[in-house]
């Protein structure tokens, strides 16, 4: 825990570093913020010296007549009311509001920053990693870091500059007083030295626990479904529970060390009052000061100690903040398994010849092979079927083809040029993807379709809807095309939901085509439907079919029987069933007539 703490310190400086980063376009509105704050701040200051002023030469100095005292009194308090009733609010509310915009855009640009690369990440963290993990860091540590921006960056130094004000006018006035009123400061240094460190860790550790509770809250509210339908409730309840426990345990591990750090500063605070009247009040009685010194000592005490107290506190909130920026940051240095060449260029006039050469992959380092020295040419416009029990290979070789992972050795290559050689977007932009699970957004079936091509028009979408056989279903939608389609697409059906998938890439209109699965889980009809889409979709293409239902693929130019991350058959329907082989077996399974 020791060596973790100590590593976490010496995170703090690159982190703050780093963070500087996205606060530099705003530093002009930041600087002015500062400045509106100390004339804001300084204004209060003078309320001391203005007590003195009235008790030591209006209330107590009889040798000026008293209504000449009158009027000046009558003045100053007129004075008073238009600084703090005209004057102070317009600086306060400027200063307010500079502060929490320029705190609004920074976290606006860092989310943004964050968001950019979560979709550069590759799916093997994904496979790793709770998504209420990641929208933790995004959402809950980034909204952190605000505290950094409008305490560390504004507060604090107004703060500062308020106590070095504070204490050069209280020195002007008695150095005697002004020493003994400073006396409890290395108390309050000792106090954030001391409790700096370890509530950093701490923090750390509540916000990996939060982390951790929303992953866990995340898959459950998503698998309400399977909760049900298993009557897992009371198990899922404990289950909760006891992640809801982590939390908390490192929540008041927390709380406790936050309520030492108050405990102490609120023990200097209250000490600090009661030892300078105590001094400036035996000053009165041996005649070395006045009342009115005495009044202002004791003003400037709220004054000096009122900030002091807040930099203590800043010091806890700091700590928590820079605690969610060293996690933030963790998270932004996760590596991209998936990188793009500096001098990668972008695919011209794309054929669709695809050339699996020698190829291995593993998804793990020195991990079991998935695929294991493949090799296969893939001719433009070819349907290539692929075949075999779970747990072959199939799913993994087409995930390959547009780098959801890159091969461990071999190469893929597109038209002769090596798929690492191309921009990445570029790659993806030649292929179109329908799998087992359509993943819809819980926005419109228009903008669902859209995803094919954001640019497209009314039209275009319309036109893909009718080739993918899905505009009658949307039609009679309540509100047709306009339609939210609910998260992941609930309210439409399995059939629905591929036909809208197939839409997408309709719209998209690419060389190359993958279906992993596309029909596997639907009912007879809807793949009846469904599969009338996909040959009109995989018309003129190149096409990579990963089969369930081997009836749905003996139209196949080439079908590829995968075992064990190998291919172990090739060739046409009627090639492969006449060699009584795999391919053979596995067809027998499914058409029992042909069992001998």
């Amino acid at each position: 825990m020791g060596k973790e703490t100590q590593q976490q310190k010496n995170k703090a400086p690159g982190s703050i570093r780093r963070y500087m980063q996205f606060v530099k376009p705003y530093k002009k509105q930041i600087l002015l913020t500062v400045f509106v704050g100390i004339i804001k701040f300084s204004i209060p200051l003078g309320l001391p010296l203005l007590y003195k002023y009235i008790i030591d030469n209006l209330l107590t100095d009889n040798t000026v007549p008293l209504a000449e005292r009158s009027k000046e009194l009558a003045y100053l308090i007129g004075a008073g009311f238009f600084v703090f009733l005209v004057v102070k609010p317009p600086l306060e509310f400027v200063r307010q509001y500079l502060a929490q915009w320029s705190a609004s855009k920074i976290l606006f640009d860092v989310r943004n920053n964050l968001f950019d690369h979560v979709q550069k990440l590759s799916l093997r963290f994904y496979s790793n990693t709770k998504t209420g993990e990641v929208i933790s860091r995004i959402i809950n540590d980034v909204e952190q870091t605000k505290d950094f921006v409008v305490t560390g960056l504004m507060n604090l130094w107004l703060d500062m500059i308020t106590i070095f004000i504070a204490i050069a006018i209280m020195w002007t006035i008695n150095p005697k007083l002004t020493l003994v009123a400073i006396i409890p400061l290395p108390f309050y240094a000792f106090a954030v030295k001391f409790f700096y460190g370890r509530l950093r860790s701490l923090t750390r550790d509540r916000s990996a626990a939060l982390a951790e509770l929303q992953g866990h809250l995340t898959e459950r509210v998503n698998g309400m479904a399977v909760i049900r339908s298993f009557a897992l409730e009371p198990h899922e309840n404990k289950a909760f529970k006891g992640q809801n426990d982590g939390f908390l345990k490192a929540a008041l591990r927390q709380t406790n060390w936050n309520a030492r750090t108050y405990v102490v500063v609120s023990t200097i605070t209250d000490f600090a009052p009661i030892l300078i009247f105590g001094t400036a009040a035996f000053f009165v009685l041996n005649g070395q000061v006045t009342i009115g010194t005495m009044v202002a000592f004791i003003g400037y005490i709220d004054r000096l100690y009122a900030p002091l107290g807040r930099l203590v506190n800043s010091s806890t909130t700091l700590t928590q903040s820079i605690a969610s920026m060293d996690r933030m940051f963790e998270f932004l240095d996760e590596p991209y398994d998936i990188t793009e060449k500096a001098h990668a260029k972008d695919p011209v006039a794309v054929k669709g010849n695809v050339q699996f050469e020698d190829i291995s992959f593993s998804y793990e380092e020195d991990g079991e092979l998935a695929i294991n020295r493949l090799t296969l040419d893939v001719q433009a416009g070819e349907r290539i079927a692929f075949v075999g029990m779970s747990g072959g290979g199939k799913s993994t070789l087409v995930s390959l083809i547009p780098r959801f992972y890159d091969v461990s050795s071999g190469r893929i290559t597109l038209d002769g040029v090596d798929i690492r050689d191309l921009k990445l977007r570029g790659l993806r932009d030649q292929i179109g993807m329908v799998m087992q699970e359509s993943i819809l957004f819980s926005e419109s079936v228009e903008m669902n379709i859209k995803m094919g091509n954001p640019e497209a028009t009314e039209e275009e979408v319309i036109a893909a809807a009718k080739a993918a056989n899905a505009h009658e279903f949307i039609e009679r939608l309540p509100q047709g095309y306009k339609t939210a389609v609910g998260e992941r697409g609930v309210k439409l059906s399995g059939g629905q939901k591929q036909r809208l998938a197939i839409a997408r890439v309709f719209l998209k209109n690419p060389p190359i085509l993958i279906l992993d699965e596309a029909t596997s889980a639907l009912d007879l009809e809807s793949e009846s439907m469904i599969q009338d889409s996909l040959a009109r979709l995989a018309k003129g293409r190149t096409t990579f079919t990963v089969a369930h239902r081997l009836s749905t693929i003996t139209d196949a130019d080439k079908i590829v029987v995968i075992e064990n991350g190998q291919i172990t058959e090739l060739g046409r329907h009627e090639e492969l069933m006449r060699k009584r082989g795999a391919y053979f077996e596995l067809y027998a399974i499914q058409n029992l007539e042909l069992v001998e």
